[in-house]
C-alpha cells in the first residue's frame, strides 16, 4: 500500500478535537487549548463525545470511534488531536472504517495510548501520522519553545527536515552505526500489545522508537525481550528509545536492573544501530516524530534527519 500524506495546516484551518482513549480529569484543560490553538489563528471544534465517561474510558467505544469518523467525514477538517492518552484506543481498532480513512487523510496527533491507532492507521491505511503533542496535556496552555517549534512546523511545512538540533542532554549512542526506513513505533506496552493482530505494522528495516511511563524496569525488561523474542529487534533497521518516565523500581528493597542496563543489554541482543535517550514521550521537550515517515539515524553520532517532508 503506498503511504498517504495529510494535507499541510495552514493558518484558518479548521482542527478537530476528539478523545478516543481515556477521559481528561479537568475539562477546562479542553478550553484552554482551544484557547491555544484559536491563538494561533486555527478554527477548533470538538468531538460530540469529548467530555464523555464510562469508568476508566472517554465513553463507550462506539461513540469513541463515531467522533473519529465524524472528523474524517468532514472535509472542513484538516487536522485531528487527541486530546489525551490513557487507554481505550486499541478497543476501538476493529470498529474504524480505514476507507474512510485513507480516502480522507487528515493530520493525526497523540502519543501515549494513541500509539495503537497511529500504528493502525498506517497498517491499515498507509496514512502518515503525528507522535506529538496532545491538546488536552501539552496544548493546555504554551508548550516549551522546541517542542512548539518543532510540533508547527512538521504540520504545516511542505519541506523535508534536515538533522534535528535536539533538546535537552544529548543522546547516547548504545551500538553505532547508521540505518535508514521508516519511523514506526511509540509507547511501548502497546507496540507489544499489537502484535500478533491484524493492526501490526510491518516493523522490518524500521527506525524502531520507543518510549514508555510508570513501568518497573522488570516490565520494560519483558516487553523488549519479547520483541526480541519475536525477531522484531534484529530484523529492524534501529532502534531508538526516548523517556522511560518514571520507570523506576515500587520496591528499592528488592535488587533491579537499572533501565540503563536493560537497554544496553537490550542494544546488544539487537545487533542494530541503537540510540538512547531522545526526546519524545511523556516529558518535555518533546520531539514530534512522523509514524511512516522515511528517516536516517545514525546512532555514532547522534544524529536523526528526516528524508522527506510529512505533509504535502
Amino acid at each position: 500500500m503506498e503511504p498517504v500524506k495529510p494535507r499541510a495546516l495552514k493558518r484558518g484551518d479548521l482542527i478537530g478535537l476528539v478523545s478516543p482513549a481515556s477521559p481528561i480529569a479537568d475539562l477546562s484543560r479542553i478550553d484552554q487549548a482551544v484557547r491555544y490553538l484559536e491563538s494561533l489563528g486555527y478554527r477548533v471544534r470538538t468531538g460530540d463525545h469529548v467530555t464523555a465517561s464510562h469508568g476508566y474510558l472517554a465513553g463507550n467505544d462506539c461513540d469513541r470511534a463515531a467522533d473519529l469518523h465524524a472528523m474524517f467525514a468532514d472535509r472542513s477538517v484538516r487536522a485531528v488531536f487527541c486530546i489525551r492518552g490513557g487507554y481505550g484506543t486499541p478497543r476501538l481498532l476493529h470498529l474504524l472504517d480505514y476507507r474512510l480513512i485513507r480516502n480522507n487523510p487528515k493530520i493525526v496527533a497523540g502519543y501515549s495510548d494513541i500509539t495503537a491507532l497511529e500504528l493502525a492507521l498506517w497498517r491499515k491505511a498507509g496514512l502518515i501520522t503525528f507522535h506529538g503533542p496532545m491538546a488536552g496535556v501539552d496544548l493546555a496552555g504554551p508548550p516549551d519553545p522546541f517542542t512548539e517549534e518543532m510540533f508547527w512546523s512538521m504540520l504545516s511545512s511542505k519541506k523535508k527536515r534536515g538533522p534535528i538540533l535536539l533538546a535537552g542532554p544529548s543522546p547516547k549512542g548504545l551500538r553505532p552505526g547508521r540505518a535508514s526506513g521508516r519511523l514506526l513505533g511509540g509507547n511501548l506496552a502497546l507496540v507489544v500489545s499489537l502484535m500478533g493482530t491484524p493492526y501490526q505494522p510491518d516493523l522490518r528495516e524500521a527506525l524502531l522508537f520507543l518510549e514508555d511511563i510508570s513501568e518497573e524496569p522488570y516490565r520494560i525488561d519483558r516487553m523488549l525481550t519479547q520483541l526480541h523474542n519475536a525477531g522484531i529487534l534484529r530484523r529492524s533497521g534501529a532502534i531508538l528509545t526516548g523517556q522511560f518516565t518514571d520507570c523506576v523500581p515500587q520496591d528499592t528493597s528488592k535488587p533491579s536492573l537499572s533501565l540503563g542496563q536493560i537497554l544496553e543489554e537490550t542494544a546488544e541482543l539487537a545487533g542494530r544501530p541503537f540510540l538512547s535517550g531522545l526526546p519524545f514521550g511523556h516529558e518535555s521537550p518533546k520531539m514530534t516524530l512522523p509514524v511512516g515517515l522515511r528517516a536516517r539515524i545514525d546512532a555514532g553520532a547522534g544524529t536523526l534527519e528526516f528524508l522527506e517532508a510529512a505533509v504535502r
